[in-house]
Order: C-alpha cells, then sequence, then structure tokens
C-alpha cells in the first residue's frame, strides 16, 4: 500500500465527517447542544473554518469576518482578528497574506512578502506574485497563545508566521522538499528571522529505519510540484513567561519556540537565539521518559499553557491518533511511512520537565475501553485544546465541527456542533476555536445564558413528512454486554458483576 498523500487523507477524514458526530450517523443536530451556565467560562467562541465566525454561549451568531480563512483566526481585544487571507492556487493550505481586521472587517495590517511564486501553476503564463506560504499558525510577539485575565495585549509590532520553502536538502531527501519555516516580521512587513526545519534534520531523534524511509520517499507521478511534506508542522508558538525559566532552566527562555511534527510525532521547542532543538519529545515514545507518556501519533497544537491560568508552564497538545510516524516497514505500511495507527484522540497536559501526564481527556479518562468506543473522541487531523481561566478546557474535534467544555474531573458541562461550512465540501471541519471573553468584542451583543439540556437519545425520533414520529415501545433491555472495566492506567480488566462473570466476548 502506498503512503497516502495529503489530499488522500483530507477525502478520508472527509468521509468520516460525513458520516457524522460521533461517526454513527448523517443526521444530527447542530449548535448548542449542552451548556450549564453555573460550570462554564462564559464568554464568545471564535470559530475558525472557513469564514471566521464568533458565537455565544447559546450558539447564536455576534459576528463574521469575509476574506479571512481562519486558518487559523485569532482574536484581538476591542474585536479585531488576527488572520489568514486567500489561499494561494498552487496549494491548499498556503495563504498569501496574513492579514488583521477590525470588526467591521477593514484591513487594519497586512503582510505578504516572503516568497515568490507561480500566481497560478495551471497557467504559468500568468506570471509571478508575492505572498506570506503562512499555513497553521501566527502569533504577536508579547501575546500568550490564548486569552489570559489581566494581560496587556499588543495590537501590532513583531509577527510570528509559520511558512512554507519548497527547496532540495539531501541530508533528508534528493527530492524538492515542501519544507516548513517559521519567520519573523515587523510592523513594516520585513523579515527579521527565519528558522528552517530540514537544517535541523539531525536533531529530531530519527534511528536508521526512520531515516531509510524519509530518504526513500518518492513523489506520484503528477504531484512533484508540491514537494515532500515530510514534516508537516501545524502550530508554532513562543513560550511566553513561564516557572521553569524563572527556576533557571535555559531550555524555556520565554523567546523560544515551541511546535509539533505531525508526520514525524514529535514534539520541540527550539531556541531561537540558536535554531537548536533544546527539548523534544519523541519519536521513539519506548524510551523511559516518553514511555511514561505512551505514543503520540499525529500532534496538533502543542503550546505551552501560559502563566496566569491553571496549569500554567505545562506543555498542552491535542493528541491526535490516526497514522503517522516513520521506522521499519510493516505490514500496514511497506515503505515505512505513517507506520504508527491508533483511532482515538487525546488531550493531554505534560509536565515538561518530569514529562510525565498532569491531565488527559480521552476515552481512556472516561474509563471506556477503546477499542469499543474510541470514535466517541476522535479526530485525525486539525483540531485544537484551550486552558480555560476557571481551570475547565475548551477542546475542538475539528473533523466532526465539535466544541466541548470540560471540567477537570473530565464533566461535559458545554457542546457546540458547528453548522457552518468547513473547507472541504461537505464537512463543518473546524481548525481550532478560541474562547474569549465579552469585553473583547465591545461592539457585540450576546443573548442571556440559557442552560441547556439535551434529551434523552432515545426519545429523540425525527418524524417523517406528514409529521409522524415512529412508535419505539418500552425503552427496556441494555444488558451489560461485558465485565470489562478500566483502571486509572487506562488498561482494560475483567470485574464481577451482581450476576456474576459475564463471559460474552467484548470485541
Amino acid at each position: 500500500m502506498k503512503r497516502l498523500t495529503r489530499q488522500a487523507l483530507l477525502a478520508f477524514a472527509m468521509v468520516l465527517v460525513a458520516t457524522a458526530a460521533y461517526a454513527t450517523t448523517s443526521v444530527f443536530p447542530t449548535g448548542t447542544v449542552k451548556y450549564s451556565p453555573d460550570k462554564t467560562f462564559n464568554g464568545y467562541t471564535l470559530i475558525a473554518g472557513g469564514k471566521a465566525r464568533l458565537v455565544d454561549m447559546n450558539g447564536n451568531l455576534v459576528n463574521e469576518w469575509e476574506g479571512v480563512n481562519g486558518f487559523p483566526a485569532k482574536m484581538l481585544p476591542g474585536g479585531q482578528l488576527l488572520s489568514t487571507g486567500e489561499r494561494w492556487k498552487g496549494y491548499i493550505d498556503d495563504a498569501i497574506t496574513v492579514k488583521q481586521l477590525d470588526w467591521n472587517g477593514k484591513t487594519v495590517w497586512e503582510f505578504g512578502k516572503y516568497a515568490k511564486v507561480v500566481k497560478d501553476p495551471k497557467n504559468p503564463a500568468a506570471g509571478d506574485m508575492w505572498i506570506s506560504t503562512q499555513h497553521h499558525d501566527l502569533q504577536h510577539a508579547g501575546n500568550p497563545v490564548y486569552y489570559v485575565p489581566g494581560h496587556s495585549y499588543k495590537m501590532k509590532g513583531k509577527t510570528l508566521i509559520l511558512g512554507h520553502k519548497w527547496h532540495v536538502n539531501k541530508d533528508v531527501s534528493d527530492h524538492v522538499l515542501m519544507d516548513d519555516t517559521v519567520y519573523e516580521v515587523d510592523a513594516n512587513g520585513k523579515v527579521i528571522w527565519e528558522w528552517v526545519a530540514s537544517e535541523h534534520f539531525k536533531e529530531y531523534g530519527f534511528d536508521k529505519d526512520a531515516i531509510k524511509a524519509i530518504k526513500g520517499w518518492s513523489p506520484k507521478a503528477g504531484a512533484e510540484k508540491n514537494g515532500f511534506d515530510w514534516w508537516h508542522q501545524n502550530c508554532a508558538s513562543y513560550l511566553g513567561p513561564n516557572r521553569w525559566y524563572d527556576a533557571g532552566d535555559k531550555r524555556f527562555h520565554p523567546d523560544n519556540i515551541i511546535f509539533d511534527s505531525r508526520e514525524a510525532n514529535i514534539l520541540c521547542i527550539i531556541s531561537h537565539e540558536t535554531g537548536k532543538v533544546v527539548w523534544r519529545l519523541g519519536p521513539d515514545y519506548t524510551q523511559v521518559a516518553e514511555a511514561k507518556i505512551g505514543q503520540i501519533l499525529g500532534p496538533h497544537h502543542t503550546h505551552m499553557i501560559p502563566n496566569g491560568l491553571p496549569g500554567g508552564s505545562n506543555v498542552m497538545v491535542y493528541d491526535n491518533g490516526g497514522q503517522a510516524g516513520y521506522g521499519a516497514p510493516n505490514s500496514m505500511s511497506p515503505n515505512g511511512l505513517a507506520t504508527i495507527h491508533r483511532f482515538y484522540s487525546r488531550v493531554l497536559e505534560i509536565d515538561p520537565v518530569t514529562k510525565e501526564v498532569v491531565w488527559e481527556y480521552s476515552i481512556k479518562s472516561r474509563k471506556k475501553p477503546w477499542k469499543l468506543f474510541g470514535y466517541e473522541e476522535f479526530s485525525p487531523f486539525i483540531s485544537s485544546a484551550q486552558r480555560l481561566p476557571n481551570g475547565n478546557t475548551l477542546i475542538c474535534e475539528g473533523s466532526n465541527g465539535r466544541f466541548i467544555e470540560v471540567t477537570h474531573e473530565g464533566e461535559v458541562v458545554w457542546e457546540y456542533i458547528s453548522p457552518y461550512p468547513g473547507n472541504i465540501p461537505g464537512t463543518n471541519y473546524v481548525y481550532r476555536a478560541y474562547r474569549v471573553p465579552y469585553e473583547w468584542a465591545p461592539q457585540g451583543k450576546h443573548a442571556e445564558e440559557v442552560a441547556v439540556v439535551p434529551p434523552a437519545n432515545n426519545s429523540f425520533q425525527i418524524p417523517n413528512v406528514k409529521g409522524q414520529k415512529p412508535r419505539v415501545g418500552e425503552m427496556t433491555g441494555g444488558g451489560l454486554l461485558s465485565n470489562v472495566s478500566m483502571t486509572d492506567e487506562g488498561e482494560e480488566v475483567e470485574v464481577d458483576t451482581d450476576d456474576g462473570p459475564n463471559t460474552m466476548p467484548v470485541y
């Protein structure tokens, strides 16, 4: 089996989404479907997928911005938006410009001069153009990755941008790379700092099997122009002030930059001063430190929780699952590409010094066997997590367009399903979601915060075209399927029941 291209993976993900939330039905409600106002951090939620949209806790649309693609979109105080402009025709991820807009959609700052490319690869006669190549992330220097109470936010100045560069680096491959770069521009649009992923290939901890697989990659006929998306970085942010640096650990300098590689299953921190990797998780999760965390697979939105929030200075990551990684060939990956597979997601909060998980939300943390119920918490691509001021966590299951706010104990206290179309036709996928306080958008008006209590699923039937609901009878049955439960370590164990051991196989 040949390695799936990014387009094929997206097509696969689109099928998952088309089967709807929880991947079990093609019909499902949208908007706010569950809400406990006394348990949530109430504010606006910014939806970054397709257009950028702001909704209140009850799902009412408060504002939307045209001309941006939300890859991502980030709110600033005063109702301003930092986001991405139109996509370049040469590659779906890359934005022509980075834009900052006011509440009414007026551009107040714009940058788009990082790389000169063919305007339209299908029509070379159209000539060249400058673009930002921005994809997946951006951040104004001096600002946290998301809302922190009491922080004084910068509205302009130096901006960190995640971009692309097409070139050959024979340390990685003889083929053209679609390489990831992280660069900074000043307020006048001058590039003042740059880092290139492939230049640090030897610092990522690849073993000989992984290196052989990477070097053995070859493009499909007709796809050479896109290059080898070998690293696929999907985030980049400054660490910001943190207790590790305050205690003398220079690896965690506030100017250093944290990110992940989706293809390689790696989390990294690089020195802003030298560009070198100073902290890393992966790619080998059988090592003593990494083994405490377990396999991270296809990660997104790796960042350091800002000081001033519960868990500040810990690392948070949306550990997607799916398929990724380089290594020795196996039955599912004869060429050593995308060697690891897992079909559930985890949100992890990690102590970066001890490399231990200090909080987790996943199907395992809910004490349910993942082999049976992993689909309930699974987004194989995109997605994000945000720590909120009240200690809750806002989770965006991107491929399903589903957002949940969960307490530290794992209780879902707000749930929202996006009704809006995603950038992939036929889906409602959302790249990221961010919660901001009401005062950040003084121009907006939110409805009264009213609890939403969903009906029991077994009482929720759709009438036929004559308005008739089916007669479903009494809701009886539902006996114990098996005697499988979960330990605190997430392992499956057998338990005795009042009726004695259940011998029915669980799968």
